[in-house]
């Protein structure tokens, strides 16, 4: 978990949350992009337009942006990792309407004009729980919309290779726990709770779609290598997990496999001061 308690509170575990910024490039490489559907859902329930200003809280480098610029919005886009925000900046240079700051959301400073949209995908459990609806809140005027994009990974695609890949994983990461399996996307329980809890929102919407993606062998640990459990693993751990799910792709699935990821757009718009 990316935040654990001590003597003086919350306090966020640097080998989790910031091991991201170390493999920005390669993030860029391998992260996929967010389905065209749920993109074009975002923009009809927020009303995106060119006059939109929209915060996106830890944009990464750039997967939700890119798309949330083609509607010639403009965007401030708050990354925490340096090395990150350096290629968001690259890869959102033809887009003058994108502000991307190089910041911790949490301690940055608003602007004194509100926001029409926060956005946040696939980074909102990584803020802290105690700040990250309540300032999102700060940030938007009434009637703006706080949009949080949820990614699962789900049973689906080459199934074969995902449950004898869990005894990959129970075999080098001793994080795992024994007998662990992807659940179907119908089994994953939208969680909302945090927002409905939360009396300056209201109208929470949920939007679901799936996305299923064909990799390589090389693609696919590419991947594996940009997510945070992996990253934190001990390089002799990591390098014996990444060879034996290479093995199985090459020799069991003809070298490609299919994964399928659950993305879920939640949306909730501010009511109250």
């Amino acid at each position: 978990m990316p935040w654990v308690e001590s003597t003086t509170g919350r306090v966020r575990d640097p080998v989790l949350r910031e091991t991201f910024n170390e493999a920005a490039e390669l993030y860029d490489k391998a992260r996929p992009s967010y389905p065209p559907a749920l993109v074009t859902e975002l923009a009809r329930l927020t009303g995106l337009g060119p006059e939109s200003r929209i915060l996106e809280v830890g944009p990464g480098t750039g997967q939700l942006t890119r798309a949330l610029a083609g509607f010639g919005c403009h965007i401030t886009a708050v990354e925490l990792g340096d090395a990150m925000a350096s290629v968001a900046r690259r890869r959102l240079a033809g887009f003058p309407r994108v502000d991307v700051r190089h910041a911790e959301f949490e301690r940055w400073p608003l602007p004194e004009e509100p926001f029409d949209l926060v956005a946040c995908a696939t980074a909102f459990h990584w803020i802290d729980p105690a700040v990250r609806v309540e300032k999102a809140a700060d940030a938007l005027r009434v009637g703006g919309r706080l949009a949080v994009v949820v990614t699962h990974h789900v049973a689906g695609g080459t199934t074969d290779f995902f449950n004898r890949a869990q005894d990959c994983y129970e075999r080098h990461d001793p994080a795992t726990s024994p007998g662990l399996r992807l659940r179907p996307s119908s089994e994953i329980r939208s969680d909302t709770e945090e927002f409905e809890n939360c009396p300056r929102f209201g109208d929470v919407t949920v939007t679901r779609c799936e996305q299923d993606i064909t990799y390589t062998a090389d693609q696919y640990l590419d991947v594996l290598c940009t997510y945070s459990g992996h990253r934190a693993l001990d390089s002799a751990r990591r390098a014996a997990l990444l060879a034996c799910v290479r093995d199985l792709i090459e020799k069991g699935h003809g070298g490609s496999i299919t994964k399928r990821y659950l993305h879920e757009l939640i949306v909730t718009t501010r009511v109250a001061p």
